[in-house]
This record gives C-alpha cells, sequence and structure tokens, in this order.
C-alpha cells in the first residue's frame, strides 16, 4: 500500500500544478523515512517522488539536507550500485542539491566520493557521466570535497575515460573528453594535497593518455585544447612529487612535451607553448631532473623555441633555461657556448618593456655565469658583450637581481679576470660597487657581495689602481662598524687584501 502510494504521489508531482498542494500537504517530510526502507521499489518511488517535488524550490532542498537526506542518498549508491533507476535518482538528487554549502558540508562527511569514482568506472552511456560529471564539478568547489575526490581516485577515473574515448570524432565523445579534461584541471588547481595523494599511476596515466592521443589522430594532430591539459598535469604531477619527474622520463614523457612545444612553434599557438614551458620547468627542479633533461637533449630542444615573437613564450623560455642551468656546470656550459642563445640574451637584455623579459635574460645569463666552471664560457659571454649587462644588474632596484648579478661575476672573475677586465673597466664596475658600499639603503646581502667581487677585483693591477683612486679603502673603514656582523667580517677581510696582508 505504501509502495502504491509512493508511486501515485511520484507520478502526481510530475504536474506542475501539483507541487504546491503537495507541499501545503507537508508531503515531503512524510517521504522522507521512506528512503531508509530496503524496498528497491519503495526507494524508487518516493525519491523520485521528492525529486520532482522540491526541484527548483530551494528552501525545500534546505529543509532536505537539514533533515538528513544526504546520508540516504549516499546509502542507495553505496547499497544499490548497480540498480541503474535507484542510482539515477540518487544521482539526480544530488545534482539537484550540489550547488548548497549545507549539502556539500553534508556530503564531506560521507563517502560520497567513493562512490562517484565507481559510478564513473560504471557509467556507459554519456547522460549518466555527464551527470556524475555536473555532481563532480559543483562538489569540486569545496575544498575539503575536492581533497576527498583526488584522494578517492577521481582524476584516475576520469584519465581512464580520457583514454577510452581519446581518437573518436564523434561530437558527444569530444564534449565528454573536454568535460573530464576541464574536471581534471579544476581538481587539481589549488587544492590541499598531500604528496602520499600522487602515486606512479598519475605519471603513467598522463604517458598514456598522450600516447593514445597520438596513435588514434597522429603527432600532428594534437589540438591546443588537449595539449593545454597534458601541460597542465605534468606540471601538476611534477610539483606534487619528484619520483614522478623520473617516472615520467621514464615513459617518454618529456619528449613528447617536446614535441607539443615545437609543433606549436610553427603554428604559433603561444598559450600551448606557455602550458609546455611551464611542464617542463616543473620536470626540471629536482636534480635528478636537471641531468637526466641534459642527457636527453633538452636543452638544445627548446633552444628552438628562440625563433618565437611572444614575450610571455619567451619569459617562459628564459626561466625553463634558468632552471634547468641551476647547479649544473655541464648545463650551463652547454648554453654558455651556444652563440645563438647568448647573442639572443644579450638582445632580450637591452629590452625596456613591461613583460619582464630584460630582466629574466639577465637572470639567466648570471645563473649560466654562477654555475659555470669554464674559461670558454667566460670567453663566450665577454664576446657576445653580455657582461656589460651583468654589470648594469648589480644597481638592479631588485636585492635578489643585484646578488645575482655580484656572485655571477665573482665566479667570473674567479675563473678569468683577464677576459674581463676591459670590460669591467668600460662599464665602471668599481665605481658601481663603492656606490653600493656607500648607500645606506643597500641591503647588508648585497653590500657582503660587493666586497666579495671586490676581492677578485684586487688581482688586477688596473683594478686594484681604480679601487685606490676611488678611495673605497675609507668606506671599508666605515663598514667595519656597521650593524651587521657579516658585513663587518666582509670588510675587514677586504682592507686585509688591499693591504696586502692576505
Amino acid at each position: 500500500c505504501a509502495v502504491k502510494a509512493a508511486h501515485v504521489l511520484s507520478e502526481i508531482a510530475k504536474d506542475e500544478e501539483m507541487k504546491k498542494p503537495c507541499i501545503e500537504a507537508d508531503l515531503v517530510l512524510t517521504l522522507i523515512p521512506l528512503l531508509e526502507s530496503t524496498d528497491q521499489e519503495m526507494l524508487l518511488h518516493a525519491g523520485r517522488a521528492i525529486g520532482r517535488i522540491c526541484y527548483d524550490n530551494r528552501s525545500l532542498q534546505e529543509e532536505l539536507v537539514k533533515v538528513g537526506v544526504i546520508p540516504s542518498l549516499v546509502r542507495i549508491l553505496t547499497d544499490y550500485a548497480e540498480s541503474e533507476p535507484l542510482v539515477h535518482v540518487a544521482l539526480l538528487a544530488l545534482y539537484n542539491l550540489a550547488d548548497l554549502d549545507s549539502a556539500k558540508e553534508a556530503l564531506s562527511m560521507t563517502k560520497v566520493a567513493e562512490q562517484l569514482v565507481k559510478q564513473l568506472r560504471r557509467a556507459e552511456s554519456h547522460e549518466r557521466l555527464e551527470i556524475v560529471f555536473e555532481v563532480l564539478q559543483a562538489l569540486a568547489e569545496n575544498d575539503a570535497l575536492k581533497v576527498q575526490l583526488v584522494d578517492a581516485g577521481v582524476p584516475e577515473a576520469l584519465s581512464e575515460i580520457l583514454l577510452r574515448l581519446q581518437g573518436s570524432s564523434q561530437a558527444e565523445d569530444m564534449c565528454i573528453v573536454k568535460a573530464a579534461s576541464d574536471l581534471i584541471v579544476s581538481l587539481l588547481l589549488g587544492g590541499n594535497f598531500t604528496k602520499e595523494m600522487v602515486t606512479k599511476n598519475n605519471a603513467e596515466a598522463v604517458a598514456s593518455i598522450l600516447a593514445r592521443h597520438e596513435n588514434s589522430q597522429g603527432k600532428d594532430s594534437l589540438n591546443s585544447e588537449f595539449a593545454l591539459f597534458f601541460s597542465f598535469l605534468v606540471s601538476y604531477l611534477s610539483y606534487l612529487l619528484d619520483g614522478n619527474c623520473l617516472r615520467m622520463f621514464q615513459l617518454g614523457v618529456i619528449h613528447q612535451l617536446l614535441d607539443v612545444l615545437e609543433k606549436q612553434v610553427q603554428s604559433g599557438d603561444t598559450s600551448v607553448q606557455q602550458a609546455a614551458l611551464s611542464a617542463l620547468q616543473s620536470l626540471a627542479i629536482p636534480v635528478v631532473s636537471k641531468v637526466q633533461m641534459l642527457e636527453e637533449g633538452v636543452a638544445e630542444r627548446i633552444e628552438a623555441l628562440l625563433r618565437s615573437e611572444s614575450p610571455p613564450v619567451q619569459f617562459k623560455l628564459l626561466g625553463t633555461l634558468r632552471m634547468l642551468a641551476d647547479g649544473q656546470a655541464d648545463a650551463a656550459e652547454i648554453l654558455g657556448q651556444d652563440p645563438l642563445l647568448l647573442n639572443r640574451l644579450v638582445q632580450w637584455c637591452s629590452v625596456s618593456d613591461p613583460s619582464g623579459i630584460c630582466g629574466e635574460a639577465n637572470r639567466l645569463l648570471a645563473s649560466i655565469l654562477h654555475h659555470n666552471r669554464s674559461q670558454e664560457v667566460v670567453k663566450a659571454i665577454q664576446a657576445a658583450q653580455g657582461v656589460k649587462h651583468l654589470v648594469s644588474m648589480t644597481t638592479s632596484e631588485n636585492a635578489a637581481m643585484q646578488n645575482e648579478a655580484l656572485t655571477a661575476l665573482a665566479i667570473a672573475s674567479a675563473i678569468d679576470l683577464e677576459t674581463l677586465e676591459e670590460s669591467f673597466k668600460e662599464s665602471q664596475l668599481v665605481q658601481s660597487l663603492h656606490k653600493l658600499l656607500r648607500d645606506d639603503n643597500t641591503s647588508p646581502e648585497v653590500k657582503y657581495n660587493s666586497m666579495g667581487l671586490l676581492c677578485r677585483l684586487l688581482n688586477s693591477g688596473d683594478l686594484r689602481q681604480e679601487i685606490e683612486e676611488d678611495k673605497i679603502k675609507d668606506t671599508l673603514e666605515q663598514l667595519c662598524s656597521h650593524s651587521n656582523a657579516n658585513v663587518v667580517k666582509e670588510a675587514i677581510t677586504t682592507l686585509q687584501a688591499l693591504r696586502g696582508e692576505t
């Protein structure tokens, strides 16, 4: 009798005009307890009746959440996961409620994430996938639920769907692929995830996704949207776990990324170029990855992008190469002896624009000198007229850039001061250093590094003479009473060197 009554109500509620009498009679609150039934037919009709009565009625939906409908819906998904009609009713209800903050909070107390992963893997129709996607997209707006969804394996399940549908030219499949890609990005962006949430399976999924796409459509057909998604995913996985970087190297992801880059240089899609370069930067962070990238010839392939005239791409390119050179003498030596790269860097160092390219070019030049140990690199940078730009960099308004330039010039001077001597004199390096030491606004670290460079310059007779004529000795004596202990110590050391006591 109760089942029939629920069935009748579910049919009556189809009529828009009958919803109001149902609400006034408090039928919703009468139907709620029926969702605890073990009778599948009862659950089906009660669920449909509640859904139809409450559709597009926010106050009633809030009441549903308040009286505890969320745990009942998750129970239906859990206990009757293979019953298509019941799952459909439960998912539709979640879809209608998921925008409510109260519903999200209630769902965060359940194991809904695990059930949605199951439904993603069971779904055979586009309609079912679309409903699950809509629920996931709404839930991903909540930080706690976002973490639960990632932890439960939603990105992996979505990757499996991408693998299954990549290559299809059917409009419905392409819509699902786009929605799944967007969902993965939405889930992974900005979440407070632990590294333990990311396993080698993620790295394998990335490689498999692109390989499947290339096999089905050909390398040249890689569309921008897919390339952007792929590049973002690589960046994310690299950021979370160093082990993923190595795994992706082993799976050939690095060359797939480079293929993307080289194709996009020709097509001119700068958004994809930037995304792929960001992914390469992320892969280049671990030290072991830098070595691997050098062995794979990454530096040479990235330099092909120098043809790009897009400032954002140029900026990313410089950052990627700087990341690759960081701490790697081999990389610095390769980059520092490439005349094409050095000439382009010197050009960029002279550019005055808001894109930041000038600063980034200077930083790369400084990084090459800093991590290099070869006289040939010093000579090459001098020949390309890059030294004067590094001297100018010592007077930058950015203290970090000042220190990078000072350190680079000190190391280069230790390697081959004779080669640099004339450039130092022409660019008035000694006078610039003296100004930094006299300026009360100069940071202690910059003063310290300036004196470190001065000590190197004293090994040149001509530069020593300039230092003496500029009366830097007086300034050094004043710095011996500086408030910073490191500055005092370095001032004493520099004075001793100037007096020939060391």
